[in-house]
Parts: structure tokens; sequence; C-alpha cells
């Protein structure tokens, strides 16, 4: 079980820590729906240093990315980053990333957790082009500071205007008494803030500087847990869940991250399912009773035939009820469509909505 440069810590404050993707990790603090609210209502910081990065560097870096991710990197400009996936040869999808454009021939990839070595393995295994790779996971860490008073917070220990950093974009600056800081308005949360990439020895200084630059703000760390109420919420996607190497992009609802302006792994296989339509789609669902939805749980029509299967479900803390997301065919996934969520002995009547679940 390999530890973030910040777990001991975690053990300090109290953390509850649990086996995640191959590391030690936070999973609640003081508690999933408390830790929910305030990143809603104020602000949160999330260790994430789980997470992997990979620079690709040299005059055939954007060709290598181009060939092997759905969205079209060509557009990036430096400061710019962009949500992609990597699709597989099968139809299914390897991992989806965020990359960035941190020089004119320098791209950072941002990979989950526990696909690291299988997204550096496949990405190697496309790299024809001579484009430089360099696998950094082991030496970065990464803190997401979420919730709307993340600006207001965090302003006085950097010379950078949070403000008018954008959604998806980014700058490389001073924070926290730190040069050469990756601040990035790449959250995952839907409740605005920062991801902050530094060196492992960097991490600790910056973490007690956040928190000191909080504390009028109601500022508390918070874990895994109310990390995946956060998404869920916001309908995004949660990778071994909602998405894996089974799960066309099309179906899943990402047809906006894939461009067939260019050619990539499986292109015209992926082009010719979104002109026929996908026999399946993701979606999200509201119980219209009390319940808990769960992963795994089967998604039934009206006389109790399996149709589906719920892929990630819970109690919405901001909404105080069953939501979910999963695969149904594509004639039971228009909005308002009437599907039942199998809850042990119990099909409970659920609503097919339109994304997000939590409006802000």
């Amino acid at each position: 079980m390999k530890n973030t440069a910040l777990t001991s810590t975690h053990e300090a404050l109290g953390a509850k820590m649990v086996p995640f993707a191959g590391y030690n990790m936070p999973v609640q603090y003081v508690g999933v729906n408390i830790e929910h609210e305030t990143v809603r209502k104020a602000v949160g910081v999330f260790d994430v240093s789980h997470m992997g990065e990979f620079l690709i560097e040299g005059a055939h870096a954007l060709e290598l990315i181009q060939k092997v991710s759905s969205n079209d990197a060509s557009k990036l400009t430096i400061g710019k980053a962009q949500y992609s996936c990597l699709p597989n040869n099968d139809g299914g999808i390897v991992d989806d990333l965020i990359i960035y454009r941190i020089k004119e021939e320098t791209y950072l990839l941002v990979v989950n957790a526990s696909n690291i070595e299988k997204d550096w393995n496949w990405i190697q295994s496309k790299n024809d082009v001579g484009a430089t790779m360099r696998n950094l996971s082991e030496d970065y860490s990464l803190l997401a500071i979420q919730g709307p008073k993340a600006i207001e917070a965090m302003q006085s220990i950097t010379s950078q205007d949070l403000s008018a950093i954008k959604f998806y974009n980014f700058v490389v600056g001073d924070f926290a008494g730190i040069e050469h800081v990756i601040i990035s308005a790449t959250g995952y949360t839907g409740s605005g803030g920062f991801e902050i990439y530094c060196k492992n020895s960097e991490v600790k200084q910056i973490w007690d500087k956040v928190f000191e630059a909080g504390a009028d703000y109601g500022i508390k760390p918070i874990g895994l847990a109310a990390r995946d109420t956060l998404r869920l919420e916001m309908g995004y996607c949660l990778y071994g869940n909602d998405i894996d190497d089974t799960t066309s992009p099309i179906e899943a609802g990402l047809g906006w991250i894939t461009k067939f302006t260019k050619a990539f792994t499986n292109s015209e296989a992926l082009e010719a399912e979104k002109q026929r339509g996908p026999e399946r789609k993701l979606i999200a669902f509201e119980l219209d009773e009390r319940g808990i939805p769960r992963q795994g749980y089967d998604i039934v029509d009206g006389n109790g035939n399996k149709i589906g299967i719920v892929t990630s479900g819970t109690m919405s803390p901001s909404l105080g009820k069953g939501i979910g997301l999963g695969y149904v065919p594509t004639i039971f996934s228009d909005i308002s469509s009437k599907i039942n969520i199998q809850i042990r002995k119990n099909a409970v009547p659920a609503t097919v909505i339109k994304l997000p679940f939590y409006k802000g």
C-alpha cells in the first residue's frame, strides 16, 4: 500500500483511512454529509495525490496525444486544459483524463490512480512518433481546494489573480510560498475552486498555509466519500463505475469529448456508432420514493424485467433523495421516462432526469 506525502497528516487529523487504488487514502474525517456541505457552502481540501501525471514533450507530443485521445487537443493553447478519454480498440475506454498544455511542446496528462500503469503502457505502445514521455506520478502531489469561498480564502497566499482563472484554464505561479505551482480551475465537485499540483516535498507547506488562509472561511479537510457524492450530484463519470473498458464514450454521454475531425484509436467504429445511435445509454435518475440506489443494483421495467444496472448511486446530501447513474436500452433513456430500481425485494420507481442533479 502506497502513502501520499500527507498520509501522516490525515492520520493526525483523525481521518478514517482506507485502501484506494493502491494507496492509503482518507475516506472521511467527521462525516460524509458534513464534509459534502462544507464544499457546497464554504471551502474544503482534498488530498488527491494518488492521481497519475505524465509529461509528454517534444516536436511529436501533440501527434501522439491526438492519436490516443478522443478530444481535439490541437485546440489547446498554453494555459488551457481539456477533458478527454483514451479509447481502446474494442469500443471501450482505457481511461478518462485531463490534458494540460504547459508549453508549446509540453503537455501534462492527469490520469486516474487505478490506471496509472495501464495508461502508461497503452500510450507508450502507441508512441511510434518519438514523443518524449515521463511518468511523474510518484513525485507529484495534488490538492483540490473546492467550494464557493475558495477564491476569496486563497487569494492572500498567491500573487496570481484567482478570480481571473476561468474553468478549465490554469496558471503556473507562486502559491503558499512555493514557486512554479500549477493552479488549475478543473474541479470535480461542481462548486468551483482549484487544483494545485506541486512536488511531494512542497505539499506539506502548501497544506498548512492553505488551512491558515482558510481558517476564517470554515475550511475543512474532505475525504474521498464526499468527493464521490459531490461528483455524482453533478453527473460526472467515475472510471470503474460509469465508464470502463466495455463502455463506449458515445453511450456514456461523452460524445462532446469525442471529436471526429481527426483520426484516433478506433475512431471509425465510434463514429459509426454515433451515426446509427448507441443501443444503450448512460442515464441519470432520481428515486420517486424513499430508498438508496447502489452500484450493481438492477434497473427493471414495469413488469420486473431487468433492463439495466446502476453504475453509481447514493443518497444525495444536497437534495435529500436517492440519485444514480446507470445503463439502459436507448428506448428507456428519454428524459422523464419511468424506470424502477430493484432495492432488495422492492422495485422502487424512479424518473430519468437531465443532468446535473444539483443545480447550485
